[in-house]
């Protein structure tokens, strides 16, 4: 329940592989001997394949890669779902064109003799797929430069984890998993000696890649632990995102842990993905949000405002799965209605610090919230609140959990959908052809749990015969 500590972006170079010419340099030498390429997945996922470096460099850095366009088409086991433009059997599942982010390219610590490098997917006229989750983000990244704006963002992420790996968990039916270690650790400094050498694996592969980070911590449920990451540009917070969550995948491996990006991995628990934000002009790098005590400035105003205002509509782009809303409920320390207020964290909406280091901390977010759709539409809203000058309510003092007057959050995916299907303001912020896909891709998640029996429901029937 900490945050970034500095609203300044960071000064961590986002390229340690410095271009084509160094990677040719380290596969002549043998450092590197295969390139990762991956690729963002609607649900928040790195997808791709692994190539010989040499390969890599003579085609796929020239030409780009061509991948299965289903890629932004499957449900979370990558089973082919119907309704989608871009790739289905109709069209006999195609290949789509990826074009790597050569800004992106790293030696991931994790992965031995390997670089890893981002891919964007484009259409047949090369033009940037408008539903690939990082052009959805680098679009309001536009729309916030044509205002004069820039955007610095720092994600605090919180996750589970349990003992075990996925195929244990997998022979166990997925049920019952054993957390990492009992009870609260928030901010204790006694760790037990697997999370120790799992945090301290973790750690060394984001340093060793070049992912600064600031803080580890425990958290107030078992096995709940929570990282913060120093505020930087939005592309490369999100970007640095999914590479946490390989990277915490793959260090869990070694040691037998499973980490769980989930949003409500048990009842009453809660893992947020918390969004810190903060603007300034892009000429004089002035912060828009600066103010001293209860004062805040009219841009902060209009943003918070824009933020009550747009996301509503947007939920199915901040809390895409159907375990997302078990999250926003009483008990789990997550925001249960559209409310902001002065350092108070019972509000969707949080202002944070004074001076140049006042910010926006967007609490709504879960942990298996996709990071740059939940950045897009958090920067789509703020946007609109500036260009209409909207005002906000006045601030929560109290509990805002408790406030039966303020407008709560959706209490189910059905009920997100319903919502942002029948706005004009969501296609109007996001494109009507994000809108359409995103709400295809929610439809397909919540009809999946329709029809799947819970071992709760069973218990609920055996507790009417006795």
């Amino acid at each position: 329940m900490t945050g970034p500590t500095s609203n300044r972006p960071s000064t961590t170079p986002n390229n340690p592989v410095n271009g084509l010419d160094q990677l040719s340099t380290l596969v002549r030498d043998g450092v590197v001997t295969s390139v990762m390429l991956a690729t963002a997945s609607m649900q928040g996922g790195l997808k791709g394949k692994t190539y010989d470096a040499a390969h890599f460099l003579d085609e796929v850095a020239v030409h780009g890669a061509s991948l299965c366009g289903y890629l932004l088409a499957t449900d979370a086991d990558m089973h082919p779902l119907p309704g989608f433009g871009i790739a289905s059997w109709d069209t006999g599942y195609g290949d789509m064109r990826f074009v790597t982010d050569l800004a992106t390219l790293r030696m991931p610590a994790w992965l031995p003799e390997t670089a890893l490098v981002l891919a964007d997917p484009v259409t047949d006229d090369q033009e940037p797929l408008a539903v690939a989750p990082r052009h959805i983000l680098k679009r309001q990244l536009r729309a916030l430069d044509e205002r004069g704006i820039a955007a610095s963002v720092g994600l605090e992420a919180e996750f589970v984890l349990y003992r075990g790996t996925r195929d244990t968990a997998a022979r166990a039916g997925h049920q019952d998993l054993k957390p990492l270690f009992a009870g609260s650790r928030d901010y204790s400094l006694h760790q037990p000696p697997l999370l120790r050498r799992y945090l301290t694996g973790l750690r060394a592969a984001l340093s060793g890649s070049g992912l600064r980070h600031e803080a580890f911590k425990g958290e107030g449920a078992s096995g709940q632990v929570e990282i913060t990451f120093p505020h930087g540009a939005p592309l490369h917070a999100a970007d640095q995102h999914m590479l946490l969550r390989h990277a915490a995948a793959e260090i869990g491996a070694a040691h037998r842990v499973l980490p769980l990006f989930m949003s409500a991995p048990d009842t009453g628990v809660g893992s947020g993905l918390h969004v810190h934000l903060s603007l300034h002009d892009t000429e004089g790098q002035r912060p828009l949000f600066d103010s001293d005590g209860t004062d805040l400035s009219e841009a902060a105003q209009h943003v918070i405002a824009g933020l009550l205002t747009a996301l509503p509509f947007l939920a199915p782009l901040w809390a895409p799965t159907v375990n997302a809303y078990k999250r926003l409920t009483p008990g789990t320390c997550a925001p249960v209605n559209y409310s902001w207020g002065f350092d108070n964290r019972t509000c969707a909406i949080r202002i944070v610090g004074t001076g140049t280091r006042r910010h926006l901390e967007i609490r709504l977010p879960g942990a298996d919230a996709n990071p740059y759709n939940a950045l897009a539409v958090i920067l789509a809203a703020a946007g609109y609140g500036l260009d209409n000058k909207l005002a906000p309510p006045l601030p929560v003092d109290g509990n805002a959990v408790t406030d039966s007057a303020l407008p709560p959050v959706p209490r189910s995916l059905d009920e997100a959908l319903q919502l942002m299907s029948a706005s004009e303001l969501a296609g109007q912020l996001l494109s009507t052809e994000v809108v359409q896909h995103y709400a295809l891709a929610a439809h397909h998640e919540a009809e999946a749990h329709r029809v799947v029996v819970s071992s709760e429901e069973r218990r609920r029937e055996i507790a009417l015969l006795f």
